[in-house]
């Protein structure tokens, strides 16, 4: 029988050698003494005293963290990101970008970069500070930076080299629509590992990890990473891996940081997770949670991976089908090869020196009532297999999920968390000029969802958003954006509470739709409804007279006139409410909440039985 797990023949020559020898003092990827990494100073030390006064005195220039940067920190402090030291210089970026290779030749595939607004390059510059402090969300002082480097960086190159150039891409998303304008690098010194407060027990650094394995007598073992609920196939494929090799241990190791847009947060699968682990063979398997931001790099984040895995101190590291690949385009093209990451992967491997094992998809025999290799399927056996966006639609719709695919205990956890989507919390967020009839569409769209479902509504017009909760605002690009991120804010706490928040801003500008977009799209539905009624036909209404206002040179910035209004090319819904009646206009919204599960026919036939 062919076996599912390959490995390179010189690989496993350098494992059964190094293994004799190391008892979990493999070294850390790229450094020179072979240790891991530690930024992280001694608390109670004179360098941390003398750092903290001068770091919290109230004379440094001090960044707060987003998400990633967050993520990227805790990694680069304790050793994970080994051989970094900090967020990378424009001499380490370009080599990384470029060539995958850190200025020693050390191979690094990933950009691990800090951007910051011209702003606060600026004010950095011009203060003279050399060092800055970084503080978390919640305002903890996390580490100082000694400012070594600051720049431009060319982010369509990085884009194109790094990963793949199509602008659909995750990453390069990321990078045009979140991403800073500038670049700051240097050495960390580090006065803590940002906080975190779920699932402490399973939250280890790579040092911590080694120990666990010291600990259990571990020499051979395997990573597992996901950034997914684990269902039967994995399970079978990780029991298989053990199973194959009797002196083999796993490590389960999610991802618990940032990931794909639309990925089931970490919460819900950490309680998969736990589910699933007492079925392992007693001894052989544990957990352990990892705060990466992954960047669905493909080939390229395969081979950080394995460089991480190998500072955390495994052995082996389990890469499949698309390993941290985001899928496909709206085109339907794959942004890599089913076996791009897999290969550049094997091809490092040496270097690495980490043990990569392949494996084929699983699926499930009816007859046997067993998992095979999709290449090791007996002849003439029926299979069956469930896809990723067949189970999401499932868990949208409530159809059922078969116990041959998942462990019911699982299932239960994740219908829990994610009801089908006419129990979700919803975002209906209008768009259009001022005068295009968004607010009345809005209302009558309104008392429609009273009549005929259950959930609280919410009414965010963009006039009384204005004067009860950005009444400080004026009407820059910046406050015009603020405002916008406020509601969708505002709208995605709704959402995430059950309830349907219906948003009727002009919103000119596409950042700050879309920052909507991906906070409320985290916790719920989110639909975009582009009212495009025509400029005269708004100004023909103006029923606030704005149009009028600015014509006589009363007032200026005006969206669509003398200030831009960015039409929309995402929108779910595009009505022209010069020519569509308000009843059509809500019914074309009803509809499409219907046929996107929303709303269900029990309430579109409600409608019908009250009209008769």
């Amino acid at each position: 029988m062919q076996r599912i797990l390959r490995s390179s023949n010189s690989l496993n020559k350098f494992s059964s050698n190094t293994l004799s020898k190391r008892l979990f003092s493999l070294p850390a990827h790229g450094t020179q003494d072979g240790k891991l990494v530690n930024r992280l100073l001694v608390k109670g030390s004179d360098e941390y005293n003398d750092l903290w006064q001068q770091a919290t005195g109230g004379n440094m220039y001090e960044i707060h963290l987003n998400h990633r940067q967050k993520c990227d920190i805790e990694l680069l402090l304790n050793g994970a990101f080994s051989p970094l030291e900090g967020f990378m210089t424009s001499k380490q970026y370009d080599g990384v970008v470029e060539k995958m290779r850190l200025p020693d030749n050390t191979l690094f595939p990933i950009p691990i970069t800090c951007d910051i607004t011209r702003e606060q390059a600026r004010a950095i510059e011009e203060s003279g500070h050399k060092r800055v402090l970084f503080r978390d969300p919640e305002y903890n002082p996390i580490a100082v930076m000694d400012v070594e480097d600051l720049w431009e960086p060319n982010k369509e190159l990085e884009g194109e080299l790094a990963f793949g150039g199509d602008i659909e891409h995750p990453a390069i998303h990321y990078l045009n629509n979140f991403t800073k304008d500038m670049y700051i690098g240097g050495k960390l010194h580090g006065f803590q590992l940002p906080p975190h407060y779920d699932h402490k027990d399973l939250r280890k650094t790579p040092s911590e990890v080694r120990e666990l394995f010291l600990q259990r007598q571990w020499d051979q073992v395997v990573a597992f990473q996901t950034r997914n609920p684990m269902h039967r196939a994995h399970f079978e494929l990780t029991k298989r891996a053990l199973d194959e090799n009797p002196n083999l241990n796993l490590l389960v190791h999610p991802v618990v940081g940032q990931t794909k847009p639309g990925d089931i947060d970490h919460h819900t699968r950490v309680k998969c997770y736990r589910e699933i682990m007492p079925h392992y063979p007693k001894g052989r398997a544990d957990l352990v949670c990892f705060p990466l931001a992954m960047r669905m790099a493909g080939p390229r984040e395969a081979i950080w991976h394995c460089i991480i895995r190998k500072n955390y101190g495994l052995t082996h590291f389990i890469l499949g089908r698309d390993h941290a690949g985001p899928g496909s385009n709206s085109k339907g093209q794959d942004f890599y090869g089913a076996y791009d990451a897999r290969d550049a992967a094997v091809k490092h491997q040496k270097e690495l020196g980490i043990n990569t094992l392949a494996f084929e998809m699983m699926v499930y025999s009816p007859d046997d009532k067993v998992y095979y290799p999709v290449n090791e399927v007996p002849k003439g056996k029926e299979v069956w297999k469930l896809s990723g966006t067949e189970v999401r639609k499932r868990l949208r719709t409530g159809e059922e999920i078969p116990e041959w695919f998942s462990f019911g205990n699982v299932v239960d956890i994740l219908r829990k968390a994610h009801p089908p989507r006419h129990k979700q919390g919803l975002t209906i967020f209008f768009t259009g000029l001022s005068g295009s009839g968004k607010s009345t569409i809005a209302e009558a769209l309104r008392e429609k969802l009273m009549e005929i479902q259950d959930r609280r509504i919410a009414m965010l017009d963009g006039d009384h958003v204005r004067k009860l909760i950005s009444s400080g605002l004026g009407f820059t690009k910046e406050d015009r954006n603020m405002n916008i991120q406020r509601i969708g804010y505002i709208s995605s706490l709704i959402a995430n509470a059950g309830g349907i928040s219906i948003c009727a801003p002009i919103a000119p500008y596409k950042s700050s739709r879309e920052f909507s977009r991906q906070c409320c799209s985290e916790v719920g539905g989110f639909v975009e409804i582009y009212v495009a009624t025509s400029l005269d036909e708004c100004k023909r209404r103006d029923r606030k007279g704005l149009y009028a206002k600015q014509q006589r040179g009363e007032m200026s910035g005006l969206s669509g006139v003398d200030d831009p209004y960015e039409e929309p090319d995402t929108a779910e819904i595009k009505i022209d409410a010069g020519v569509t009646p308000i009843e059509q206009s809500v019914d074309t919204i009803i509809m499409w909440l219907y046929k996107e599960g929303y709303l269900t026919k029990e309430m579109i036939e409600k409608e019908k039985t009250y009209q008769e």
